[in-house]
């Protein structure tokens, strides 16, 4: 058998209170901004997948890189286009650099949709988000959140409960 696994350093009544209210919050909000983009029949992930996708030199993206960017798993970004390729909004070629790899390219129809759902979304951030809180609040969350990913993308992933 491995090494015991060390006791695991206990959050503080203070600390649980603001982790607590982190998790309730961050679902609170996914759960508004999906609801402003029903009228689009379109959820939050798929709406941030055609984002970002508008957002790239003639609407078109390697899928692997365009999971990684979105941080989805290629399978679901592949179940993804498969539904926004099914609406007309996405088709998808074959890599022109390699031949192995898929292109995902933003169609017209797509784009003009993601101009629209853009105005809604916009508005359902500042509604829900940005006039909760104060400018000063919100670039300290900035912050904080490149501080988080950061450290989740440039360290090795560490397995709990093991210690060494």
């Amino acid at each position: 058998m491995g090494a015991r696994a060390a006791e695991p350093r206990w959050l503080s009544e203070d600390e649980q209170r603001a982790w607590r209210a982190y998790l309730r919050g961050v679902r609170e909000l996914d759960v508004a901004l999906d609801r402003d983009l029903q009228d689009y029949d379109i959820s939050l992930s798929e709406y941030e997948l055609l984002s970002m996708l508008s957002e790239q030199p003639e609407g078109r993206m390697r899928m692997s890189a365009l999971a990684e960017l979105i941080v989805q798993s290629r399978s679901r970004v592949t179940h993804t286009a498969n539904r926004l390729e099914r609406r007309g909004w996405v088709y998808r070629e074959p890599a022109p650099e390699d031949g192995r790899g898929v292109v995902l390219v933003l169609t017209e129809q797509g784009w003009s949709e993601i101009v629209a759902m853009a105005k809604i979304h916009v508005e359902s951030v500042r509604r829900n988000l940005l006039d909760v809180v104060s400018a000063d609040q919100f670039d300290e969350l900035g912050r904080i959140m490149e501080q988080v990913r950061r450290a989740l993308t440039q360290a090795p992933p560490r397995p709990v409960g093991l210690t060494g």
